[in-house]
This record gives structure tokens, sequence and C-alpha cells, in this order.
């Protein structure tokens, strides 16, 4: 499994805390008797807080770009990316 950085984004949340988020792409394989094939997930944690790992969401780099594109531009933190993940599919 690989990890690759993508996008840090800080912010201050509706109590007026500092918060920063940081999100990668996890690139995996999946291996089945005919073919090899990569398949696509997101990490997101937040500095000193939660962190969520969700790996193997899709086999399509663009649609895993879409999916990431979209969390950095809301600023999704860990807590929300399930929900988000699971709405997207």
């Amino acid at each position: 499994m690989v990890e690759l950085p993508i996008a840090t984004r800080a912010m201050k949340d509706e109590t007026g805390r500092y918060r920063r988020f940081y999100y990668k792409l996890i690139i995996d394989q999946i291996e089945t008797d005919a073919f090899v094939c990569e398949a696509y997930g997101v990490i997101v944690y937040e500095t000193d807080g939660d962190c969520v790992t969700i790996p193997n969401i899709t086999v399509s780099a663009d649609r895993i770009d879409e999916l990431l594109s979209m969390l950095v531009e809301h600023s999704v933190g860990p807590v929300g990316t399930p929900d988000v993940v699971a709405d997207w599919l």
C-alpha cells in the first residue's frame, strides 16, 4: 500500500478553534486469479486529532480524484469523511 499526501487545509470551526486537516490518497492492489488492478482509498486526519482510513473505495483514478477534490474543497474532516464517502458512492 502506498500513501500519497494530496493537500492540507487550515480553518477555524464554528467555535473559533483552529483546525488543520490532511488528505492522503491510498493506492493498493487487488489481485484475482485473472488480473491485478489498483484500488484507491483516502486517509483524512487532523493534527493531534481524529484519523479515518477508508481503503478500496474505487478502482477508477478519475473517481478518486473527484472524491478527494470534493473532500479538500469543502474541508471535510475525519469525522465527516465516512458519511461523505457513503453518500458519494
